[in-house]
């Protein structure tokens, strides 16, 4: 038996994208990413995989350094609406944000992730589909969790995707004394 990856048929997409939507409803969110990426070897333009990809990512965020944050931003620039790159790009730092929430990261380093979110809600909204309010909601929520920080610990930190938050590490140079 060869152990290489088979391909989905193209007709059998639709019912692939139902799968993903299960197991993403089941909270099985490495499952729904396997599939995502098996339509994508098939239709490497597909725009609903690419979101249901960058979503399934998402979906395993735990807000430490090993998400991946830079990998998901890249796959909703790939996407080809001008809307859904920025209403998504938003929901990645929504979520990275919550992510880290959820970790215990202290409200200062969520403020620069949340408000990069929100900006990106904006921009979504200023071009949104005619009866899309979803960027005008997400910012809503982003402001509701923002509002629950307690002001005096709060300073604004620049968001950026890179894996960057973390301690820097110091490295010391021992030099050899001279004989």
């Amino acid at each position: 038996m060869e152990l290489k990856l088979k391909t989905i048929s193209k007709s059998g997409i639709e019912e692939a994208f139902s799968k993903v939507t299960l197991y993403r409803y089941l909270n099985e969110p490495e499952e729904a990413e396997s599939i995502c990426h098996d339509i994508l070897a098939v239709d490497p333009e597909n725009q609903v995989a690419l979101r249901m990809l960058g979503l399934a990512i998402t979906d395993q965020f735990t807000g430490e350094g090993t998400d991946r944050y830079v990998e998901v931003g890249g796959i909703f620039q790939h996407l080809s609406d001008a809307y859904e790159r920025r209403y998504y790009t938003g929901l990645l730092y929504e979520r990275r944000a919550k992510a880290q929430m959820r970790a215990g990261r202290p409200p200062n380093l969520l403020v620069g992730l949340f408000e990069e979110a929100m900006r990106h809600f904006e921009e979504a909204e200023r071009i949104h589909p005619p009866g899309n309010d979803d960027a005008v909601l997400r910012w809503n929520r982003c402001l509701r969790l923002l509002q629950k920080f307690p002001q005096g610990e709060v300073e604004h930190h620049d968001a950026s995707l890179h894996d960057d938050d973390t301690a820097p590490l110091q490295i010391v140079r021992r030099t050899r004394a001279a004989s």
